[in-house]
């Protein structure tokens, strides 16, 4: 008879299925290494870099959650907050590398603030429910685009802001095919159906003759030491990558720890979760990457029935041995991570169906958020409009009670740094 021991819910798991729903979770989640690596290039760095830094960061994220909250989630850098990091606060507040890790660890020390207080619920119950899914349904807009301009689905236009991109191009054929494939894997549920999509779309650019050379070595460099700077601590742009980094690391931790707790049927373990991201999420900014989050893809982790941090001490220990394939992963070109993107993308808006369309006051702020955040191509700008609107909105239809004090001072601090720009101070 094979060995059991007990969760801390009396459900009975063995080692031999936790290590197995480790390994389920790495497969679902390793794009991440290529993925994250790719839009942390766009902020400055190496691609290997970018891709030791996420290796890293989810070895350790996974580690923690695994032994202090003894929970079967993955810890990677999360979809739409690398966007945050590196196409608003670095390239948009125009900051420099290291001081956009500088703002991810202040973000990081004021999120575990909120972890070890209770600030966390009191915020949870203060900002509106129609907000928080606009940001997500927001990211998800912004990262469907960012996938289609990296496979040259869409172009800067002539007479137009954007355009679709020319199908005679190898590049938008493999991207298009690649996408296909992704889409297929994905709506089967195939396992590993991200890795299997990076993997086709690498296949077809070099069957296509479109791969830029070939396998390279590790090269050891001082890029990949990280130091969070605070040089522009005085400068505006750095606490306007703060506020929003903060509420996003906040809230989206908080839908996804609830969400997979409820899977394993073990809601004792939110607290510390949730102090698990916090604090995985301030190594980050010694790593070198954005923020990780406990992914969405943990959900397969649980339905292979893993219940206990053993499936997340696996799936760790699994990204760790992944530095020993840098050399393979650097090979795969954009056009076979863009359909991910895209896919991912696709995910995030489903959060749509959680806004009250019907309700115009809880609609127009969701709204402008969910369209201001790719057509601004600002994070940052495109919930300020929101945030901005929603007192509005609410006291012109006679309902200034339903808003509440952290949403006056949001709406508020967005307003003051529009003011700012506008006066060019």
């Amino acid at each position: 008879m094979k060995q059991r021991n007990p969760d801390s819910q009396g459900a009975k798991t063995s080692l031999k299925t936790e290590m197995m729903a480790g390994l389920i979770g790495y497969l679902t989640t390793v794009y991440i290494v290529a993925v994250n690596g790719s839009i942390l290039s766009e902020a400055g760095i190496s691609y290997q870099a970018g891709m030791i830094a996420t290796i890293l960061a989810s070895f350790v994220g996974c580690l923690m959650i695994g032994f202090w909250a003894n929970a079967p989630m993955v810890l990677i850098p999360g979809m739409g907050v690398n966007a945050l990091f590196a196409y608003s606060i670095v390239q948009g507040g125009g900051l420099s590398f290291q001081e956009g890790l500088g703002v991810v660890l202040v973000s990081s020390i004021l999120f575990i603030v909120i972890a070890l207080t209770k600030l966390g619920s009191w915020l949870q119950e203060a900002i509106p429910d129609s907000l928080k899914h606009a940001i997500t349904v927001g990211l998800g807009l912004f990262l469907t685009f960012i996938g289609l301009e990296k496979g040259g689905l869409i172009t800067r236009g002539e007479h137009s802001l954007i355009e679709l991109g020319h199908f005679t191009s190898p590049t938008v054929l493999v991207s298009l095919l690649t996408l296909a494939v992704g889409i297929f894997l994905f709506i089967k549920n195939v396992p590993g159906h991200f890795l299997l999509t990076m993997g086709t779309g690498t296949a077809l650019a070099y069957l296509f003759g479109i791969l830029d050379g070939g396998i390279t070595s590790i090269a050891l460099d001082a890029q990949w030491v990280f130091i969070p700077s605070f040089s522009a601590v005085d400068e505006l742009a750095f606490w306007l990558g703060v506020f929003p980094l903060t509420i996003v690391l906040v809230f989206e931790n908080m839908g996804l720890i609830n969400g997979q707790l409820s899977m394993v049927g073990d809601m004792s373990k939110f607290k510390r979760s949730f102090q698990s991201t916090a604090f995985s999420s301030l190594t980050c900014a010694f790593f070198g990457t954005s923020p990780t989050v406990s992914s969405a893809e943990s959900a397969a982790t649980i339905a292979s029935n893993g219940r206990t941090g053993k499936a997340a001490i696996t799936t760790g220990v699994l990204f760790l041995l992944t530095l020993g394939l840098i050399p393979f992963i650097s090979w795969i070109p954009s056009m076979a991570i863009s359909p991910i993107l895209i896919i991912v993308g696709a995910l995030m808006v489903q959060n749509i169906r959680h806004i009250a369309f019907d309700d115009l006051s809880e609609a127009m702020p969701a709204f402008l958020i969910i369209v201001m955040i790719p057509f601004t191509n600002s994070i940052a700008d495109g919930m300020a409009f929101g945030f901005i609107a929603y007192p509005i909105v609410k006291m012109a239809s006679g309902q200034k009670s339903k808003v509440t004090l952290p949403v006056m001072v949001i709406a508020g601090m967005f307003l003051t740094e529009f003011i700012i720009k506008a006066l060019g101070l």
